[in-house]
């Protein structure tokens, strides 16, 4: 166990001299490995520099190029994208309140006036957010146009977190397939879509549509649970009033 010498201390006996003499050379033992890790460590990066500087170089070009990206690609496209979509959404809402409505989801789609429609946005914008919200614009236009395979297209290729636009877009899938005679399937998607969200808007209303499709489907106590569910979590929601 190393011991404390006061400044000056000089040994006196052979034990301490011997000791004295065992301390410098493990001490010079020390800093004599610490001296061949350095060496070799040095020895490693002399050689292997050249590989060290690509393996730099690739990471700063990644990082540097993932900013650029996001500045000065991602951001504008993504900015363009919104107001060359702004004619094709504007036609979409005056689709869901009008009489004739197929002309104007067809205008949404195709786009009208020298404007862009919904899939010219998904094609030119691909990867965006604009692109994204395109699909579900899409595929609902055309589940109102009762292309329902096409509705089910494109509607599964949007993705969203929204608390109101997620549930939809699988609720409307499931939609898609009730008319394509697909019951199993609307019912998978109508309990995909009760279940993402817990609100009193697309939870009642997917719970109604899954506990209607069980009840044909001859699962009866699925579709009884479903009901209950709504009776006591959404007494206030519109399909309340029907269970």
């Amino acid at each position: 166990m190393a011991t404390y010498k006061k400044r000056g201390y000089k040994p006196t006996t052979k034990v301490e001299k011997q000791h004295d003499i065992e301390e410098s050379s493990t001490t010079a033992e020390v800093f004599n490995t610490l001296d061949e890790g350095a060496s070799k460590t040095e020895a490693f990066v002399e050689k292997n520099q050249k590989y060290i500087f690509i393996i730099i170089g690739v990471v700063a070009v990644v990082v540097l190029g993932t900013i650029g990206y996001r500045e000065f690609i991602a951001g504008p496209k993504q900015t363009t994208a919104m107001n060359d979509m702004f004619q094709a959404q504007k036609y979409f809402d005056q689709a869901t309140t009008a009489v004739e409505k197929d002309s104007l989801y067809n205008l949404a789609l195709n786009g009208g006036e020298g404007k862009y429609g919904m899939l010219d946005i998904i094609s030119e914008y691909s990867g965006t957010d604009a692109a994204n919200l395109a699909n579900y614009y899409a595929g609902t236009a055309y589940l109102r146009l009762k292309d329902y395979e096409k509705a089910v297209e494109y509607l599964s290729d949007f993705e969203s977190d929204d608390e109101v636009l997620a549930p939809l877009a699988k609720g409307n899938i499931g939609d898609a397939f009730v008319q394509l005679n697909q019951p199993e399937d609307a019912l998978g998607y109508y309990e995909k879509a009760a279940n993402m969200r817990d609100n009193a808007f697309t939870t009642p209303m997917y719970l109604f549509k899954a506990g209607n499709i069980a009840l044909d489907l001859g699962k009866a106590s699925k579709a009884l649970s479903y009901f209950e569910k709504i009776k006591t979590d959404y007494p206030n929601a519109t399909e309340a009033a029907n269970i």
